[in-house]
């Protein structure tokens, strides 16, 4: 009988070993594209680490819907995407931004019309990409300045 009710002591703090509960958060920070090449910037906060993502479709794959994601473990690397971006902004096609993970390209798509369009190409180590034009690019650039 002793034995049981020693037993039945220490079950709970055998149960509450057993379970882990991570409060964890992803608030979005900007979102410059939607629709079926979304583009989304995020904040992913857990216990004491808050870390960013960038979540793209990859658009190597035309067939299937293939999200993928860029992640920054800080604030000083999202920061550096930042940038990256604004250095492109001002350069001229061709440039290149590598970073460890990931290169932008800057390309000048020239248009009968409209004279050229700005657009970047984002490539991560793994073989990823997407793309996207100036004024999304300026929206990450002041998203990214204001955190």
């Amino acid at each position: 009988m002793k034995k049981l009710i020693i037993l039945s002591l220490f079950i709970p703090f055998f149960a509450k070993a057993q379970f882990v509960i991570v409060n964890t958060s992803t608030i979005s920070l900007i979102e410059p594209r939607t629709g079926t090449w979304p583009l989304d910037l995020q904040r992913i906060i857990k216990e004491s680490d808050t870390s960013y993502v960038l979540a793209f479709r990859d658009q190597q794959e035309t067939n299937s819907v293939n999200m993928t994601t860029l992640r920054f473990s800080d604030k000083q690397q999202v920061r550096y995407f930042g940038k990256g971006l604004a250095a492109l902004k001002t350069g001229s096609t061709g440039d290149i931004a590598k970073f460890k993970e990931y290169t932008i390209k800057r390309m000048d798509v020239k248009r009968d019309t409209k004279g050229s369009v700005c657009w970047y190409i984002l490539t991560c180590e793994d073989g990823s990409q997407t793309n996207f034009q100036q004024p999304e690019a300026d929206k990450m650039i002041t998203a990214i300045k204001g955190i």
